[in-house]
């Protein structure tokens, strides 16, 4: 299994954002020299913090690291024009050589999707018409394109990304409907940071059920996210990290599952919190129950310091990483969740 991190690009309106993003480099040069397998960035517009856009600050990362992959998890392409994007995100691939991943999702905030003029139904079309046209024009075609968006007849880019085909694109997804549209677009599911491991088992038979019925390869990345905090144990490791969550999911009034969260049991069953020993024993039941290939780890929450951040990665890069590098997942047909298959 590989172990990945998530970077908070996001500041309080009232500090400095240069200094802000200095912090943000120097987690990620952690991370690389910590073996982390990846770096990833979020996305919105109009938030409240003051939010470094994650396609500009990609390629700064890509400047600042040499081996760590950089990605998104999740960029809100429906919200984008799907040439600018496409063209973009060829250029960072090559900017950070090959070493780009791209999360997309429909979002969750109307107030973005109405300041980009995009109908609520229409993000989720136009996420399910983007991903074609991405995979297309990276991989050479010369394609006639209409949409919402606007229409190109014969788009095609001279600019072609490192990666063959282009970065590997996932879908993020939440709910049934949208795990069975990642299947449906033969894309990996990124699972979001929440659900219980047999809520997971339940929506991971769902989706390679889906992705069986259409003839597509099970043999895949499963990669997940979630909230994570390593103490000396598991009632330490809550202590710390409790306020800086429920601080974190108050802030999400748009995401109505944030507003009925349970932060305790949330900590306990969909977290990734507690000793070192506690933490590996989670990921390997993640990797031989679930199939889970990578796991993205937040470890800055809303309030906490740059200090406690880079601790928390000397931390799982000492204790945790170097003992899930010689594992391996389970086979997807062979895992607890694929015969229990819903369709």
């Amino acid at each position: 299994m590989r172990v990945s991190c998530f970077l908070s690009a996001q500041f309080d309106p009232s500090t400095s954002a240069s200094d802000g993003i200095d912090q943000v480099l120097d987690q990620a040069a952690a991370a690389e020299a910590a073996g982390f397998h990846a770096v990833y960035l979020g996305h919105h517009f109009l938030a409240k913090s003051a939010f470094v856009q994650p396609v500009p600050l990609a390629g700064y990362l890509a400047r600042a690291t040499t081996r760590v992959r950089i990605g998104f998890g999740v960029l809100l392409a429906p919200l984008l024009n799907p040439v600018a994007l496409a063209e973009d995100l060829a250029s960072l691939d090559v900017l950070c050589r090959g070493r780009l991943t791209v999360g997309i999702g429909a979002g969750y905030r109307k107030r973005e999707t109405a300041a980009f003029g995009v109908e609520w139904t229409d993000r989720l079309r136009r996420l399910r018409e983007y991903v074609p046209i991405l995979r297309s024009l990276w991989n050479g075609e010369k394609i006639d394109i209409a949409g919402s968006w606007g229409e190109v007849p014969g788009a095609s880019l001279a600019l072609r990304p490192v990666q063959p085909g282009g970065p590997p694109l996932w879908i993020g997804a939440f709910a049934e409907p949208a795990v069975r549209r990642a299947a449906r677009l033969d894309a990996p599911w990124l699972i979001g940071p929440k659900g219980t491991d047999a809520e997971l088992a339940r929506l991971l038979g769902v989706y390679r059920g889906e992705l069986a019925d259409r003839g597509f390869s099970l043999d895949r990345e499963y990669p997940m996210s979630r909230e994570a905090f390593i103490g000396d144990s598991y009632p330490a490791a809550v202590k710390a990290v409790r306020p800086h969550l429920q601080r974190q999911y108050a802030g999400y009034r748009s995401w109505d599952d944030a507003q009925s969260l349970d932060i305790d049991r949330y900590l306990a069953q969909d977290c990734l919190v507690g000793s070192a020993d506690e933490i590996v024993d989670k990921l390997r039941r993640w990797e031989t129950e679930l199939g889970i290939t990578e796991v993205s780890l937040r470890h800055q929450f809303v309030g906490a310091s740059q200090a406690e951040a880079m601790e928390q990665l000397a931390r799982f890069g000492a204790e945790v990483v170097p003992r899930l590098a010689g594992s391996r997942p389970a086979s997807p047909s062979s895992s607890p969740s694929a015969p229990e298959v819903a369709r």
